[in-house]
């Protein structure tokens, strides 16, 4: 494996930062993980505007251009010679002081991981996953704004362990309001009465990048998409369940807190929007191999 560390490719075992990077002292630093499917790099537009105003959003400046950075994504999945994976791109604060001022940092650092990725097994996307409700409340958006994808996940990382430890794999984070936010790593959809919905941002949800592009086609599907504030209830209750995610893509669930959600199989909905996401990702992107 090569890895891109601050514009140079080195081999995995050899690709290290500082110590002394306030990426590792204190999660300070934002990152995205973008896929690769059939030779082209999904979204990576979107991906690269969205760190960019994550790290406006926590004045970090990027070490770099957009356009360097896409070169250098582009060069990364080249050398590694795959044409589906996943690629994880990490700004970080970059070495400084053992205080918290990030402005003794004069300079930020980068990395860039080219490797496959398999979040779920292939029997829960085919007949769906089970997850729970986990005390753990999302960071409250006044907080930490749920736009910023930084390094610091503790909250996530808290949850995921109350969900393991009770022998799921995903779980859902509500608010502090005691609404659905999302869950530890995937945005939530329900589906009622023909109707797709998804909480809004300000509830506490990342507005993802597959999440958006499954609402954007399933809209042009002629699907009834919407935002709005969703409940346990509204989940008990749902026709249909699924999550999205660039690691886990599209997955349908099944069972909430021991609850069947509709007839405890995908719906024909969560089936229909897998296959136009797969479908679209084939063929869109940015092309790595001309």
């Amino acid at each position: 494996m090569k890895v891109n560390v601050n514009g140079s490719l080195v081999p995995g075992d050899e690709a290290k930062i500082s110590v002394f990077d306030h990426g590792v002292l204190y999660g300070d630093g934002v990152f995205e993980g973008i896929r690769l499917y059939n030779g082209r790099v999904f979204a990576l537009d979107e991906h690269l505007r969205r760190l960019e105003e994550s790290a406006k959003y926590i004045l970090l400046p990027l070490p770099c251009s957009l356009q360097q950075l896409e070169t250098e994504i582009l060069d990364a999945i080249r050398a590694n010679d795959l044409r589906d994976g996943y690629i994880r791109l990490v700004v970080t604060r970059g070495a400084g002081t053992l205080g918290l001022n990030p402005f003794k940092c004069p300079k930020p650092s980068y990395f860039i991981i080219v490797d496959t990725i398999a979040l779920y097994s292939p029997e829960l996307y085919k007949n769906g996953m089970a997850i729970i409700t986990v005390p753990t409340q999302r960071n409250m958006s006044e907080a930490v704004s749920p736009r910023v994808k930084s390094l610091n996940y503790l909250n996530n990382i808290l949850a995921k362990i109350e969900a393991l430890n009770a022998g799921f794999e995903e779980a859902i984070m509500l608010n502090k309001y005691g609404f659905v936010a999302e869950c530890t790593g995937d945005n939530i959809f329900i589906v009622k009465d023909a109707t797709i919905v998804t909480p809004p941002a300000y509830m506490g949800a990342l507005e993802g990048i597959t999440r958006n592009c499954v609402m954007r086609l399933a809209t042009q599907k002629g699907y009834n998409v919407k935002q709005r504030v969703i409940s346990r209830h509204d989940l008990f209750c749902a026709d249909e369940c699924f999550l999205t995610g660039t690691a886990a893509e599209v997955i349908p669930v099944t069972v909430i807190d021991g609850r069947p959600i509709g007839s405890g199989k995908p719906g024909s909905i969560t089936r229909d929007v897998i296959s136009l996401f797969h479908s679209h990702v084939q063929s869109s992107g940015t092309p790595v191999y001309s």
